[in-house]
């Protein structure tokens, strides 16, 4: 094997995408959480029975998070193969 084996390379950047779409994930949450949930309860305003803030923090969040992960892992994630046998019959 000469080099870094070209399995590391993919793995890397699948693993900086699942980072880039956690901290996606945390800055969503927090900035409807925060943003809009620091008011005081008399002011807040409700969606399906629920306080605006956590809806769009939490339930349309996860629905945002969800359709996300399923196209990056659909589009921009690849089969790679473990097997060792498989890169020495190249």
């Amino acid at each position: 094997m000469n080099g870094t084996d070209w399995r590391f390379k993919i793995a890397h950047r699948e693993a900086l995408i699942g980072v880039g779409l956690a901290l996606f994930n945390f800055v969503w949450w927090f900035g409807f959480a925060y943003g809009m949930g620091s008011a005081p309860v008399e002011e807040y305003t409700y969606v399906f029975g629920l306080p605006a803030w956590f809806f769009y923090s939490c339930v349309v969040g996860f629905l945002v998070i969800a359709f996300l992960v399923i196209v990056v892992v659909k589009f921009f994630f690849v089969e790679v193969p473990f097997d060792e046998e498989e890169e020495e019959k190249r």
